[in-house]
């Protein structure tokens, strides 16, 4: 549990663990989605998965998330569809979002949506780079 890992590893896991907050992994493909919990509660982080934008709007009011990692091609609702629900509801605009997109150029993205962009396959290193920068750890 966390306990041990704190005493393993003193002072290196400074996550928000008593707020329980978490990383919101956005994603309609399992394996996708599975490869990054596992990369990131290897690291100490909680998450929280969502298959498409619907979930992902669910799951943030659940969640006290630190960050949200959005795909941008889903069905039923696409990451552009979701930013733009977010951005509306006050209590969760404010939560930052970093898309990952096999599919679109990360300069439109950043251009249209504001946000950062991180292609696919991911580079692992400055994913958890970003994680850590926005959620601590």
């Amino acid at each position: 549990g966390r306990g041990k890992l704190q005493a393993l590893y003193p002072g290196h896991f400074r996550l928000y663990f008593d707020s329980m907050a978490c990383v919101l992994i956005v994603d309609d493909q399992p394996d996708a989605r599975a490869m990054l919990d596992l990369l990131l509660r290897s690291h100490g982080y909680e998450t929280e998965q969502a298959a498409n934008g619907q979930e992902a709007l669910e799951r943030l009011h659940a969640c006290q998330a630190c960050l949200v990692l959005l795909d941008l091609m889903m069905p039923v609702m696409t990451g552009w569809e979701f930013r733009a629900r977010q951005l509306q509801d006050p209590e969760v605009a404010d939560v930052p979002v970093v898309c990952i997109s096999a599919v679109h150029e990360p300069d439109e993205v950043k251009r249209r949506l504001h946000l950062p962009c991180l292609p696919k396959p991911l580079d692992f290193v400055a994913l958890l780079a970003v994680v850590r920068g926005t959620c601590g750890g």
